[in-house]
Parts: structure tokens; C-alpha cells; sequence
């Protein structure tokens, strides 16, 4: 099976080797993606095969990306690949969060059960194995959080070097506790994410250093296998719907790159829509779907959300993911601080905790279906992005009244559930509990 890189330009569509160390197209600038001439599969042996490896030991079959190595053969051996068993993760349906979003039912795709709790880990896995492949010694990232957690734990495995740059006094703790843990050499740089992103491209062509941000190719054929195992976890039903939080829009390309390339093949018969939801003070992308023209998108140089995972004002994928939106006939949405806060608590009283960029979703989901974009019987899957430990300081903050918001905005505690100070005396606490029924 033969693999290229291709500039996702339609009008140049330049080829460049598999091995070749490059993120754009030379010729136009453009995003380059993998691509596989002549791939035909058996849809109907292989989804047999695939739902037959859950069962196995091996650690490839293990592996919920690996598992579907046939849809993403970029590799000509497996030697490189290293796995924590990333993906295997679950679709959780959660009916007091569908009442709160208008639905009669919604189902959450959780990638925070992976094992550094976020969907990076699916993209991880294929970036660091091409590194690898390629003889890389040192592979970076830009990161608000997720991806440096995820290239850490991926590249330490794998025996590389990881560096993360982060923006200074910008990031969850949570998050960046997992990268010092995971032995990653970090920089808090004094500049916002996308300042960064430009700054370490360099540093990486000077270098030869291996950037593992979604640009990269093979993070992108990674993550697209979270809507592969989407697909055969509901029996290869296509949803209507799959929402998703957008930020850097490394996912919207990759979720819309592979449910074309499984309709293509004949594992679907149709492709759901896709609707990416974005912060309110980080949303370009949102801008760019509501201009008529959608010729280019326009950044924002200064983001603003407390959803950090999502706080990107100029988002490098956003052609792809503009293709991937209109290709499925998809729409844009964003949402408020108070809205993604109070959403996140929906979901954590569903029993189901999450980061606060991936309670975008469900905020999103309750404006569509109160503008009539979303049908209330409509079958939607959104997806939670990361682990509700990634911000545990927001959670506290909600909860006992004390969120503010960019701006010096106050967030209401609509769903809170604030602590209550007790005294060392059993009949005290007995009234108080008696009270509360």
C-alpha cells in the first residue's frame, strides 16, 4: 500500500514522499495531509476483524487506534509504534444533560478515559510513531495543556526528548503537572499560544526538532480514528450529529477526514453533520462561517476564554476543518463562559465529569436546538474532549461562587454545590441532613 503526503489545496494538490519532515505545502503554504492512492478495503471483513482485536492481547489490538491500523497505513511496519492503549473509550448516554440541551437523547464520545485524559493521546500515538520512524531524537509542542500532557507521556515512552512550550501563567495546573511529571523540558514562553506556534516552527527547521502540533499529518490520521471506533461501538450507525468543541480545529479536520474516507469505502452510508462549537472570546472560526465569502480567516489577537483548551485565535487547520464543516453540511456555534460553566455542571450531575472546553458541546447543542438548527429527536454525539481533572480549580471556583470570568465578570453558580462547614456534632449534622429532604 503506497502513502504520500498531498497538499490539501485543491487547486495545487502537490505529492511529496511519506518520510519528507514537512507540515505545509512548499509551493502554496498550505496544509499537506496523508493520503493512500488506491486504498480499497472490505468494509464488511475488516469490520469483523476490528471488533474480533478487542478481544485480543496484543498490544497493537489493544490499542483503540491501532486496532484500525488498516485505515491509517502510513507506516510500512509497526517497529515504531509505541501505545499506552490509547482510544477504548466510551460512549456515555446521559439523558439530564439531553433535557438540559433540548434532545430526547444525547450520548457522550469520552476521550477523557485515555490515558494522559484527553483525545491528544489517539493523535500522539501516530506522531510520535513517525518520529521515530524518521529517526527523530527530539520531538516539541505548543500546548495550553492536553497536547503537552500527551506528546510527554507518548515521547518519554518512546525514548525522545519531549519539549513543551506553554504561555506563561496561562495554563491549568493539572495539565502542566502531567508534563513535569512525564520528564518534559518546559518553557513558559511570555507570549499567547499562537506567538508561540511561530516562534518554535522556526526553532524546529533550525533544529531539527519534531513538531507534533496538529499540523502535523499523522496527529490528524490518529484522531480520525475516534470517529472509526465511534462507528463500530454503535454498529457502523451513522449518528446525525457529532459535536465538537473547536479550537485549534485539529479535530473537526480529522473527524471529517475519516467519516469520508469510511463512507467513501463503504463502512457508512452517511456522513453525520458536524457542529464545532467555540468559546465566545476565541471564536474566529465562528466569524469565518457566518461571512458570506469565507475567504480567510481572521484571528483574534488576544483570546479569551477560561476553557483553555479551546483558547486559540488563529487557528492553523482551519481550511480542513472549513471543508470538513461545509462537506457535511455542518454549522458553527459559540457559546459564553456562563453557558460552558453551567453546561459542565449538567454534565458532572449526569455523573460524567469533564474539562470545561468539552462542555462547549452541550452548550452548543442547547443554542441549536433552541434556534431549530437541531432537531429534538435528532441522534447526536458529542464529544468530551478531556478529563474533568485536567482545571480542578475551575470546578471549585464554580461551585462555591467564585468563577470570574475574562473581563472580571463574575460566573453565577446556576448548578453549584457549595460545601458546607459543619461542627464536630453528630446531632447538629443529623438536623442538617433531616432538613434537606
Amino acid at each position: 500500500m503506497s502513502a504520500e503526503l498531498v497538499c490539501f489545496n485543491r487547486s495545487c494538490r502537490a505529492r511529496f514522499p511519506i518520510t519528507e519532515v514537512t507540515y505545509n505545502c512548499p509551493l502554496c503554504g498550505r496544509l499537506l495531509e496523508a493520503a493512500y492512492p488506491g486504498l480499497a478495503l472490505d468494509s464488511e471483513s475488516l469490520k469483523a476483524t476490528w471488533r474480533s482485536r478487542r478481544t485480543c492481547n496484543q498490544p497493537l489490538d489493544q490499542s483503540g487506534v491501532w486496532r484500525y491500523r488498516e485505515i491509517i497505513p502510513f507506516l510500512e511496519n509497526y517497529d515504531s509504534v509505541v501505545t499506552l492503549r490509547e482510544g477504548n473509550t466510551p460512549l456515555l448516554p446521559a439523558n439530564g444533560a439531553a433535557e438540559y440541551g433540548g434532545l430526547d437523547h444525547i450520548t457522550f464520545k469520552h476521550q477523557g478515559f485515555n490515558p494522559t485524559g484527553s483525545f491528544k493521546d489517539n493523535g500522539m500515538t501516530c506522531g510520535v510513531a513517525q518520529a521515530r520512524r524518521l529517526g527523530m531524537k527530539r520531538v516539541a509542542c505548543v500546548s495550553t495543556g492536553n497536547t503537552s500532557a500527551s506528546m510527554a507521556a507518548y515521547a518519554s515512552a518512546a525514548g525522545l526528548e519531549p519539549l513543551i512550550f506553554i504561555p506563561h501563567g496561562n495554563i491549568s495546573y493539572g495539565k502542566l503537572a502531567q508534563a513535569l511529571e512525564y520528564g518534559a523540558r518546559t518553557f513558559q514562553v511570555e507570549a499567547n499560544f499562537d506567538q508561540i506556534l511561530a516562534l518554535v516552527r522556526q526553532l524546529a527547521e533550525r533544529l531539527g526538532i519534531y513538531l507534533l502540533n496538529s499540523i502535523n499529518p499523522f496527529r490528524i490520521e490518529g484522531q480520525k480514528t475516534i470517529m472509526v471506533e465511534m462507528l463500530d461501538q454503535r454498529d457502523w450507525v451513522s449518528p446525525d450529529w457529532v459535536v465538537l468543541p473547536g479550537g485549534n480545529l485539529g479535530n473537526t479536520s480529522a473527524f471529517g477526514k475519516g467519516l469520508r474516507e469510511l463512507k467513501q469505502l463503504g463502512f457508512i452510508r452517511n456522513v453525520p453533520r458536524l457542529a464545532v462549537i467555540q468559546a465566545e472570546g476565541s471564536a474566529p472560526f465562528y466569524e469565518l462561517y457566518r461571512d458570506s465569502e469565507r475567504g480567510k480567516l481572521k484571528s483574534v489577537p488576544h483570546p479569551e476564554t477560561l476553557a483553555t483548551a479551546i483558547k486559540i485565535g488563529d487557528p492553523v487547520s482551519w481550511p480542513k476543518a472549513l471543508h470538513e464543516v461545509m462537506e457535511s453540511n455542518g454549522v458553527v456555534e459559540k457559546v459564553t463562559e456562563q453557558e460552558i460553566a453551567d453546561a459542565k455542571a449538567v454534565i458532572g450531575k449526569c455523573g460524567i465529569g469533564c474539562e470545561p472546553a468539552s462542555a462547549a458541546t452541550l452548550a452548543g447543542t442547547r443554542k441549536l436546538t433552541a434556534t431549530g438548527v437541531m432537531r429534538r429527536d435528532a441522534d447526536v454525539v458529542a464529544v468530551l474532549t478531556g478529563n474533568l481533572l485536567k482545571d480542578p480549580d475551575y470546578i471549585y471556583r464554580y461551585h462555591t461562587g467564585q468563577l470570574e470570568a475574562p473581563g472580571g465578570r463574575m460566573i453565577e453558580a446556576n448548578f453549584g454545590n457549595r460545601p458546607v462547614v459543619v461542627p464536630n456534632d453528630a446531632e447538629r449534622i443529623a438536623s442538617l441532613l433531616s432538613s434537606s429532604f
